[in-house]
């Protein structure tokens, strides 16, 4: 059965945006989730560069239904790109040496139903098949004693679900084969500033590509001086079971020649509350904003950083260059986020 798309405007939005497109977007259903009699679909989107080794951008929301911001910041970004390529030449130019990827919806039956897990209780950001090497907070971190509890990994040793598997393997597939890639999973819902977090989720060692991180904060840094981003490593916040960049990060060190980058967008939404304390009586409310004006602000804000993850992925031969560049910002990485040892 069709969806009543009132239900589901952000579902909506994207099959508008599908259309606007006029086939410039590829679109491919990778996952589908059964609810009552609706069939919702997890759609990937592609724009750009069909090289297979030309660099790529993955933008990744709606993991968790409750966090809609995150899907509604990704289709304002989409709309954004389809009306600049009806006059911009620079960005067609641009496009052609760099591919972009779309997951807006992750979570299709988990936003419909209104919670943060998928249909079937599971939070898919706690899905995937590692626990962490060290002790996470309780239940925050991921447990198994049952659906009726936030944060539940799903069965020992079960199959990941099905959004999480859809997309572990659009990473797998789309992103890890190729020389550089880049990932932004957009969510909300933690502290008062906007956050990019990089992994580990699930220990607080640093990771090896720390030099190459630290250096995409300093050109970013550069370029926008005035930003309101911190970025840390996750585990600077708390430890988790089972996350999904943790898994796809470890499993793209199986080829050290190759570089992906996975990042995430937490949007501080204790801004969003503290301005308006009623929305802590709202279940979205605590994880958007409910003010349009507000809403509006939240999608504007967050363009400015995709478009300089996909400007950085086409210019990978420049600020890649030099291994001792890296070297050093490994060691200046260290000093600001590990300075007290790991």
């Amino acid at each position: 059965m069709r969806l009543p798309y009132d239900h589901l405007p952000e579902l909506a939005q994207l099959e508008r945006l599908i259309k606007l497109s006029a086939g410039r977007l590829q679109v491919r259903t990778v996952a589908g989730v059964e609810l009552k009699s609706y069939h919702l679909p997890v759609q990937l989107l592609s724009l750009g560069s069909t090289d297979p080794v030309a660099p790529a951008v993955g933008f990744f929301g709606g993991v968790h239904g409750l966090e809609r911001i995150g899907t509604q910041v990704l289709l304002a970004f989409i709309h954004n790109l389809l009306m600049r390529l009806q006059w911009d030449p620079l960005l067609e130019h641009q496009l052609s040496q760099v591919r972009l990827l779309f997951m807006p919806l992750v979570n299709p039956g988990g936003m419909l139903r209104r919670q943060r897990a998928n249909p079937h209780g599971v939070d898919l950001m706690r899905n995937a098949p590692l626990d962490a090497h060290e002790r996470p907070a309780w239940l925050l971190g991921g447990h198994r004693l049952g659906r009726w509890l936030p944060w539940y990994r799903g069965p020992a040793e079960a199959e990941m679900q099905a959004e999480s598997a859809a997309l572990c393997q659009v990473v797998e597939e789309e992103l890890l084969s190729r020389p550089l890639s880049i990932a932004l999973d957009c969510h909300s819902g933690f502290g008062l500033r906007d956050r990019i977090w990089f992994p580990l989720a699930g220990s607080r060692r640093p990771i090896d590509i720390l030099g190459e991180i630290y250096t995409l904060k300093t050109l970013f840094d550069q370029a926008y001086p005035h930003h309101r981003y911190v970025f840390e490593p996750q585990s600077h916040q708390y430890l988790t079971h089972g996350d999904l960049w943790d898994h796809l990060y470890l499993q793209s060190r199986q080829h050290p020649e190759r570089l992906f980058l996975p990042l995430t967008l937490e949007m501080g939404s204790w801004n969003w509350v503290k301005k308006n304390p009623r929305q802590l009586f709202s279940r979205l409310g605590m994880f958007n904003p409910v003010a349009p004006h507000r809403q509006q602000r939240t999608m504007r804000t967050h363009l400015a950083f995709m478009e300089f993850l996909t400007r950085l992925a086409a210019s990978e031969q420049r600020w890649l260059a030099g291994r001792q560049r890296s070297a050093r910002h490994r060691m200046d990485a260290m000093e600001l986020w590990y300075r007290n040892g790991c």
